[in-house]
C-alpha cells in the first residue's frame, strides 16, 4: 500500500503567522458550517413537518444529510490527492450552496430530503479536506495545536447546532437554517481561492469507487428497509423484505471487492484486531444514541413542554455539558494515567441509564428532572467517545493507520444515520396511531394543528392534554428501545482490550478536539505527522529540542549556522532558488541581517557561493546528514512503538521520518528564533 505526499504546485515562501490566522480561518468556516448542518435542523423539524407535511419523511432529513457526508468522508481524501486539495475544498463549498439554497427553497418533503443529501456531500467533503489542508500548509510543530482547535470547533459547533436552528425558527424562518449558509460559503470560497496555497499529490492515488458504491448503496438499502417498515409498506411486503435482501447482497459484494481491492476503502483484514472491531462497534454505537437523541429531543420539548423552538435548543445544553465534561475528564486521565479500558465501559452503562430516564419523562416531569436525565445521558456519551480514536490509533500497524482511524469515524457517522433512521421508525410507528387515538377523543381539534407545536400550545389544557400524552408515549417509546441498544455497547465494551498507550497517543489523548472524532485524512504521513506534533510538545515541554539532537549528532555548529545551512539544502531541493535575497525575503528579513550567518560558514567549509548561489559543500552537506540523522533518530525513539516489529512497517516509518526530519530542521528553526541578529 503506497501513500500520496502532497507537494505545492507553486512553492513559495513560509507563510507568516498572519496568512496561516486567515488560511486557518478560511478552513474554520468550512469546518463550521459541515458540522452546523448536522444538527441545527433538530429544532426546525417540528416547523418544517407543521409546515411541508411528511412526517414519516421526519428522520431522513437527518438522515440523507449523514449517509452523503459518510461517502463524501471516504471520497474527498483521495480526490484532493487526485485533483487538488484546495480545488476539491472549492468545489465541496459550491456543493453545500446549492444544497442550502435547494433546501431553503423546497416546497416539499421530498425535495428538503435530496437536498439535505446535496448538502451532506458538500458537508463530507469540507470536514475532509480542511484537516488535510492542516496539514499541508500548518508547520508541523504548531499542527496538533491547530488541529486540535479544529475538532474543538467541529464538537461544538455540533452541539450548539439545536439553539441556533430554534433561534432561526423563531425569530425568521426554518428555511433560515440554510439560508444562512450561502453568504458564509461564498465568503469561504472566495478566501480560500486568494489565500490557500494549491497543494496536490505527487502519486496519483488508487480510488476504491467500486467499494464506496456499494457500502453506500447497501447502507441505503438498509436504512430505506428500516424507514419505511411498518410505516409506508408492512414488515412482510415484497418492497422491505426485498430492501433487506438487496443490502445483504450489496454488503456482502463489498466485502468480497475489500478482500480484493489495492487500496480498499476498508481493508477487512483491520477486523482481525480485536480492538479495532470493539471500537468500530463502540463508536457506531455512540453516534447511534448521541445524534438519535438530539434530533427527537428538540421534539419532545416542543411538543409535551410547550417551549419554543430556541428554547427547545438550549433545554439540550445539559445533555451537551454533561459530553463536554466527561470528553475533557477522560482526555486527562487517560492522558496522564494511559488507562482507558474503564472509560467505554462505564460510558455505555451511564448512556443506558440516562436513556431508560428520559424514557420516564412525561408532562408532569418537572424541568430540572429533564435537565438531570438529559446531563446523565450525555456523561454516558461523552466518557465513551473521546478515547476510541486513540486506542484504534494506539494498536493497528502502521501502514494501516490512517484508514483505521478513517474508518471508525466512518462507522461513528454511519451509527448517526442508523440511530436517527432507527429513532425515526419507532416515533412514526407509535406517533401514528397515537395521535389517532387521541384526535378522535378530541374531536374539535384539526390534525393540522396537532402537528404544530405552536398551534397545540395555543389549545385548551382538556384538548391539548390527550395530545401531548400521544407525543409523550411516542417519543418514550423511542427512548425506551434504544436502551437495550446501549446495553449491548456496554457488553461489547468489556471485550475491549487494555494495551500500554504510546507516548504520542497520550499527548493528544487531552486536547478535546480528539474527543469528537473528526473526518480525518487517510493519508498515512498526515497521521504519523500528527504524532509527531504531539510528540514534540510534549518534549518541548521539558526541555528545547534544537541543542540535544545537535549534541546528538555530535556537531560544532551553532543553532544559527544549522538553519543556515537547512535553509540552503531546502530551497535547493523545493525551489532551486538558493539565494540569500530568496532565504532573507522568505523570512521577511533584510540580507543584512543574515549575511554574517552565511559568511561565517562559508569560511568555515560549509558553504560556497557561485555568484549569487549558495550551494553546500561536500563537508557541508555531511554535516547536514548528521544533523537530519539525529533529528531522525530523536522521532524514531519517540515513535518507535507505532511500527511494532512489521518490516514493512518500519520501512514505511523510515521513510516518512526521512522527509519529516528536512521540514523539522525548519519548523525548529524558525519557532526558536535562532537566526541571529
Amino acid at each position: 500500500m503506497t501513500g500520496a505526499v502532497a507537494v505545492a504546485d507553486d512553492p513559495a515562501a513560509p507563510m507568516s503567522r498572519a496568512k496561516t490566522n486567515i488560511v486557518f480561518g478560511t478552513i474554520v468556516l468550512g469546518m463550521l458550517m459541515a458540522a452546523l448542518d448536522q444538527t441545527i435542523v433538530s429544532t426546525a423539524l417540528p416547523t418544517i413537518v407543521a409546515d411541508l407535511g411528511g412526517a414519516g419523511h421526519m428522520a431522513w432529513l437527518v438522515t440523507s444529510y449523514l449517509l452523503a457526508e459518510a461517502v463524501a468522508t471516504a471520497l474527498a481524501g483521495k480526490l484532493g490527492d487526485l485533483f487538488g486539495r484546495k480545488l476539491v475544498f472549492q468545489i465541496s463549498g459550491l456543493i453545500f450552496i446549492v444544497g442550502s439554497m435547494v433546501a431553503g427553497l423546497a416546497g416539499g418533503m421530498l425535495l428538503l430530503v435530496v437536498a439535505r443529501g446535496i448538502q451532506g456531500f458538500g458537508a463530507g467533503g469540507l470536514m475532509v479536506t480542511s484537516m488535510a489542508l492542516i496539514a499541508d500548509i500548518i508547520p508541523l510543530r504548531q499542527r496538533g495545536k491547530y488541529q486540535g482547535a479544529l475538532g474543538a470547533v467541529f464538537g461544538v459547533t455540533t452541539v450548539i447546532g439545536p439553539t441556533l436552528g430554534g433561534l432561526f425558527t423563531d425569530h425568521a424562518s426554518w428555511r433560515w437554517c440554510f439560508y444562512v449558509n450561502v453568504p458564509v460559503a461564498v465568503l469561504m470560497i472566495a478566501l480560500a481561492a486568494r489565500t490557500i496555497p494549491r497543494v496536490r499529490a505527487a502519486a496519483k492515488p488508487i480510488i476504491d469507487y467500486a467499494g464506496i458504491g456499494l457500502v453506500a448503496l447497501g447502507v441505503s438499502c438498509l436504512i430505506l428497509g428500516l424507514e419505511w417498515g411498518g410505516e409506508q409498506y408492512a414488515w412482510g411486503s415484497s418492497m422491505i423484505i426485498g430492501l433487506f435482501v438487496a443490502a445483504a447482497i450489496l454488503l456482502g459484494a463489498f466485502v468480497a471487492v475489500e478482500l480484493r481491492a489495492g487500496e480498499p476503502m476498508l481493508p477487512m483484514g483491520l477486523f482481525r484486531s480485536r480492538v479495532f472491531t470493539v471500537c468500530s462497534v463502540l463508536s457506531f454505537i455512540v453516534g447511534f444514541a448521541m445524534l438519535g437523541s438530539m434530533t427527537y429531543l428538540p421534539a419532545y420539548l416542543q411538543y409535551v413542554d410547550g417551549v419554543s423552538a430556541t428554547m427547545s435548543g438550549v433545554r439540550t445544553l445539559p445533555l451537551v455539558a454533561g459530553l463536554l465534561a466527561t470528553s475533557i475528564l477522560s482526555g486527562q486521565v487517560v492522558g496522564k494515567t494511559g488507562r482507558y479500558r474503564y472509560f467505554p465501559i462505564a460510558g455505555t452503562l451511564v448512556m443506558a441509564i440516562g436513556l431508560y430516564l428520559m424514557s420516564t419523562m412525561g408532562r408532569t416531569t418537572g424541568v430540572w428532572l429533564e435537565s438531570l436525565y438529559m446531563l446523565v445521558l450525555g456523561l454516558g456519551i461523552g466518557s465513551a467517545m473521546q478515547v476510541l480514536t486513540i486506542v484504534v490509533q494506539n494498536t493497528v500497524p502502521y501502514t494501516q493507520l490512517g484508514t483505521a482511524t478513517s474508518g471508525v469515524t466512518f462507522f461513528r457517522t454511519l451509527g448517526s444515520a442508523f440511530g436517527t433512521a432507527i429513532f425515526g421508525t419507532l416515533y412514526s410507528n407509535e406517533i401514528g396511531p397515537n395521535l389517532t387515538d387521541a384526535l378522535t377523543r378530541v374531536r374539535v381539534v384539526a390534525p393540522e394543528v396537532a402537528v404544530d407545536p405552536q398551534a397545540l400550545r395555543a389549545l385548551p389544557a382538556e384538548q391539548s392534554a390527550p395530545i401531548i400524552d400521544a407525543y409523550t408515549t411516542s417519543i418514550d417509546h423511542v427512548f425506551f428501545w434504544v436502551v437495550p441498544v446501549a446495553l449491548a455497547g456496554f457488553v461489547v465494551a468489556w471485550f475491549l482490550p487494555e494495551v500500554p498507550l504510546r507516548d504520542s497517543a497520550r499527548a493528544g489523548a487531552d486536547d478535546v478536539g480528539e474527543g469528537f472524532s473528526v473526518p480525518d485524512s487517510p493519508d498515512r504521513l498526515v497521521q504519523l505527522e500528527r504524532a509527531v506534533a504531539a510528540a514534540m510538545r510534549k518534549a518541548r515541554d521539558e526541555q528545547p529540542i534544537g541543542p540535544r539532537i545537535l549534541a546528538d549528532a555530535d556537531s560544532d555548529l551553532t543553532p544559527g549556522e544549522a538553519w543556515a545551512l537547512g535553509q540552503v539544502y531546502l530551497r535547493d531541493r523545493i525551489t532551486g532558488d538558493a539565494t540569500l535575497a530568496a532565504i532573507a525575503r522568505a523570512h521577511h528579513l533584510p540580507d543584512e541581517v543574515i549575511e554574517p550567518i552565511y559568511d561565517q560558514v562559508g569560511a568555515e567549509g560549509y558553504l560556497s557561493r557561485e555568484g549569487k548561489r549558495l550551494r553546500l559543500t561536500d563537508f557541508g552537506a555531511a554535516e547536514l546528514d548528521r544533523i537530519k540523522a539525529a533529528w531522525r533518530r530523536w522521532l524514531d525513539s519517540r515513535l518507535d512503538d507505532w511500527n511494532a516489529a512489521d518490516p514493512t512497517d518500519r520501512a514505511l516509518l523510515d521513510q516518512a521520518l526521512t522527509n519529516i526530519a528536512t521540514k523539522l530542521l525548519e519548523d525548529q528553526a524558525r519557532e526558536e528564533e535562532s537566526v541571529p541578529a
